[in-house]
């Protein structure tokens, strides 16, 4: 049997989320995969549609509150909560494993899962982590940059996510009538992406990010400035000649939106040239290319099957 035509079992564990959800609905409608169990002790026993309503109709599995045998393990529980697990539960050595939690991004044992930074390492990798959102969004910005070395010390961030950034555990910053036509920052200068980051971009020198909350569900918008000796149209090849071989990273002529990408898993790049800063904006879906999507992209490079299986998904659009 060719690896194009291979099927394969896959497990989630944590799968009453918002991460876990989005998966679980990439995986039913994936061409190479079953959906062997979707693991979740506070949901255990109730169709998956009862919680992920968006499912009904689409499956009749239940959440169950044991793992199952899979040949790839999807671990979307909270931040810390990964490496409880794996603390506490013995995964077959040939089980491979995709975290999406913050737990391993910068772990050495795992291999960082920014396709379009580590796509070959990724191919023979048996433990992936998942990037985050932000730290997706940011460095799809400056990528291009960085692996020719010159990007300059220093760059700022401007970036606004949805309300299900927070996840799906109710607060006061999530709540309908706080969120809804409103905009606030957070974490300014110290957010938790800002080493992840510097990390995978190999970057020294300095970082200023401001993330904000949007009055808004979903997606990433980011503005990423920086200095720069290139011209505007050396700095539009350089990122087209970087970013041809990889199948959801677009830069467009046009200013880009959010609607352009929520519900899928690209990433929209505009640049622009003022007085030499290198302006770039960037949009994703924070829960498709910033979370679940990304992570069966992952799992199909992981596996040997085409890199767009399962993710030719549409844009909302409007």
């Amino acid at each position: 049997m060719s690896a194009m035509k291979k099927t394969i079992r896959a497990g989630v564990i944590g799968a009453a989320g918002y991460t876990g959800g989005e998966l679980i609905r990439l995986l039913l409608h994936h061409p190479q995969v079953e959906l062997a169990f979707a693991h979740s002790k506070s949901q255990a026993g109730k169709p998956l549609w009862l919680v992920h309503t968006d499912l009904l109709g689409d499956t009749e599995l239940r959440f169950s509150d044991t793992m199952g045998e899979a040949d790839v393990l999807f671990l979307c529980v909270a931040h810390g909560e990964a490496k409880k697990f794996l603390a506490e539960n013995k995964i077959p050595k040939q089980t491979k494993l995709i975290d999406l939690s913050e737990d391993h991004r910068l772990d050495d044992s795992f291999v960082y899962g920014l396709p379009e930074l580590n796509r070959e390492r990724i191919r023979k990798a048996t433990r992936v982590a998942n990037p985050g959102c932000f730290a997706t969004a940011i460095q799809l910005a400056l990528l291009p940059l960085a692996s020719k070395k010159v990007l300059q010390d220093e760059a700022h961030v401007s970036a606004t996510t949805g309300s299900t950034g927070a996840g799906q555990a109710l607060s006061a910053s999530t709540h309908f009538s706080w969120r809804n036509n409103n905009l606030s920052a957070y974490k300014a200068f110290e957010h938790q992406h800002v080493a992840e980051i510097r990390h995978g971009l190999k970057f020294p020198g300095k970082l200023h990010f401001v993330p904000y909350r949007g009055g808004f569900t979903r997606g990433i918008f980011a503005g990423v400035y920086t200095g720069t000796m290139f011209s505007q149209q050396e700095a539009q090849e350089l990122y087209d000649k970087f970013y041809k071989e990889h199948p959801f990273v677009h830069r467009s002529e046009q200013a880009v939106d959010l609607k352009q990408v929520t519900n899928t898993n690209k990433c929209l790049l505009h640049l622009e040239l003022h007085d030499q800063q290198l302006f770039i904006t960037s949009v994703i879906d924070n829960l498709l290319k910033g979370a679940s999507g990304q992570a069966v992209q992952n799992m199909n490079l992981m596996c040997g099957f085409e890199e767009t299986a399962g993710l030719k998904l549409k844009a909302l659009a409007f």
